[in-house]
């Protein structure tokens, strides 16, 4: 692997750092510009959305052609990894979950049609998008082979019945990817259809309270009951389902480490600083051999984390679905989190679990780290097919050709 940046990943990079510095910590340090669920409020987030697109820093995960800066993914590493040194950074620039995955997967995936329909007003910021898999039990979670809600073929429309949960933004999303079962074949049995929040046939029926924060439009209990959805609204193809789900979890998966690895630096940050400078039985915090293995272990922590995240994205841009290094980096970097957010509340005491540094908010935000998109005990589980099929090609280099 070739770590240099490109010229352009370094100038958005570069670019976006200063946004941060400038633009993003004043606002995140003004309790004013928090809503209920503790995240930016709409006005303050309007107005920075402005000025990310003004100075040409709007998504940058989508194609060129379809209105984003068409970055790789190893550009895409360094620059969310700077967007999130603020908690407010990823929705700023248009690069925030759900919305960012749903992106990537209809730039992807869609038709030239879906992708004027449903792909262009989330990429204008226009409206905000969710996907639906997830069911109680005994339905589908990890082990989307265990699906319950079904679409029955009906004249031209399939007909949805059934019910998903924790369903990330669903209540200010406008448009909705659903996956429902239409067959019981193991390979082909799932599809997943595209719908508007007006079409008839379904509701939310909660906002399910978490410890938060929480993204904007909460995680969300919904109800299908004779949902109908034209053959047109289909990704990809019926049957197609799988194909779908891995498009969209993968990378999806891998910009949450992204940005997850601007979190860890930020608590480090906050903690050398207040270690620096708070004195105790007479020398500075920092001065303590204690409290420089600590910080020392996290820095080595987090730049093995972007480790894990470039050979990841270096897997994804050569055109592979980087399975096994994308769960890798997936298990490293949410555990990394909360260890960051952890230690940097020690190291800060009592100021620590105050609201005065964002440190409360992002150990709450980073204990679910562990379980979207895959808890530690399911990536490890795929690394270790992996490694039983694989065996000593686990880890294989890729071999340069003349």
């Amino acid at each position: 692997m070739d770590f240099t940046l490109s010229p352009a990943a370094e100038d958005y990079r570069a670019r976006i750092a200063d946004f941060v510095e400038v633009e993003l910590l004043p606002v995140e340090a003004d309790r004013a510009n928090y809503d209920a669920h503790g995240n930016i409020t709409d006005a303050a987030l309007q107005r920075l959305r402005a000025k990310a697109k003004a100075e040409g820093l709007w998504c940058l995960q989508v194609s060129k052609e379809w209105g984003g800066q068409g970055l790789d993914k190893k550009g895409m590493a360094v620059c969310y990894e700077e967007m999130n040194r603020s908690i407010f950074g990823p929705v700023v620039f248009n690069s925030a979950a759900p919305d960012d995955g749903n992106m990537m997967m209809l730039d992807m995936l869609g038709t030239e049609a879906q992708k004027q329909r449903w792909l262009t007003p989330i990429v204008k910021g226009d409206v905000r998008s969710a996907f639906a898999m997830t069911e109680p039990h005994p339905g589908g979670g990890s082990d989307p082979g265990m699906m319950l809600t079904k679409a029955t073929k009906d004249g031209s429309d399939w007909v949805i019945e059934g019910r998903k949960w924790f369903i990330t933004g669903a209540e200010g999303a406008t448009h909705f990817t659903v996956m429902a079962r239409t067959s019981d074949d193991a390979r082909e049995g799932l599809t997943a259809f595209q719908f508007h929040k007006d079409t008839p046939g379904w509701e939310i029926i909660r906002r399910i309270p978490i410890m938060g924060p929480e993204e904007h439009g909460g995680h969300c209990e919904i109800v299908f009951d004779g949902l109908r959805i034209p053959e047109e609204d289909i990704l990809v193809g019926v049957g197609r389902g799988l194909k779908v789900t891995q498009a969209r979890l993968g990378p999806a998966r891998l910009t949450h480490c992204m940005r997850w690895l601007g979190l860890s630096k930020r608590c480090v940050e906050i903690a050398t600083d207040y270690a620096g400078r708070r004195e105790g039985f007479g020398q500075r915090l920092i001065e303590r051999e204690s409290v420089q293995m600590m910080l020392g272990k996290l820095a080595m922590d987090i730049e093995i984390g972007r480790l894990l995240v470039m050979k990841a994205a270096y897997e994804i841009d050569a055109g592979r679905y980087g399975q096994k290094e994308v769960s890798m980096a997936k298990i490293h970097v949410a555990n990394l989190l909360h260890q960051a957010a952890d230690t940097a509340i020690q190291l800060n005491g009592a100021r620590g679990y105050s609201t005065d540094t964002p440190l409360e908010w992002i150990y709450r935000y980073g204990r679910q780290a562990r379980l979207v998109d895959g808890a530690d005990e399911v990536h490890k589980m795929v690394l270790s097919r992996h490694l039983g099929k694989l065996g000593r090609d686990f880890w294989k280099w890729d071999e340069a050709h003349a």
